[in-house]
């Protein structure tokens, strides 16, 4: 159950403004106890909506962060009916989160800084009449990235791709296709590098 009560949410001192603008917007939702460090940039279109699970984190610091991050946490539902969905216990580092259509982050999820996380690609092809491709927006395909995924520092996960529950995606990663369930998958494009075996 997504809750939007300020005493449910841990914010710093310096966080308030933030603070008073989410809980002003019905189509954002956050659970209890979320963390939000640093001012993220959330964008929700008319009609769209973010829902954020319990003890979420979203960090735009640098402080006390391993790596360094260029911006701040961006969430975007860019159009009227975009979702995008994080689950309890996911923390989400210095990522940009755009949905034109739907993203779905599981619970217990790590996404690095500076990852990139899409469902459309913003413009048709439109091969058959380059001129117009400035004009024209592209439909989006749904993202889901399962419970348990650690997505690694400037990854790029791309449209309509499922990541399997419990995977790793490396750093610098371009995910263009479907990741199985335990796996590491790394590279561009990217390709399974390694995968879980259970000897028992």
């Amino acid at each position: 159950m997504f809750v939007n009560s300020l005493r449910k949410i841990t914010f710093k001192v310096s966080d308030l403004y933030f603070s008073i603008l989410i809980l002003c917007n019905k189509n954002v939702f956050l659970g209890k106890n979320c963390v939000v460090k640093g001012l993220p940039a959330i964008q929700v279109s008319k009609g769209a909506c973010i829902k954020v699970g319990n003890n979420v984190t979203l960090n735009s610091r640098n402080y006390g962060y391993h790596a360094n991050m260029h911006s701040s946490v961006k969430l975007m539902a860019d159009r009227p009916d975009a979702r995008i969905e994080i689950g309890a216990n996911t923390r989400i580092n210095g990522a940009c989160i755009h949905a034109y259509k739907k993203i779905k982050i599981g619970e217990n999820c790590l996404i690095a800084a500076n990852v990139q996380i899409f469902d459309s690609n913003g413009h048709e092809a439109s091969f058959d009449n380059v001129g117009e491709r400035i004009n024209t927006r592209d439909e989006g395909k749904e993202i889901i990235i399962e419970n348990n995924v650690w997505i690694g520092i400037n990854a790029i996960i791309l449209p309509g791709v499922t990541i399997g529950n419990g995977s790793i995606i490396g750093a610098n990663t371009v995910v263009s296709a479907d990741v199985p369930a335990r796996v590491v998958f790394a590279g561009n494009p990217g390709r399974v590098i390694k995968k879980y075996v259970n000897n028992d």
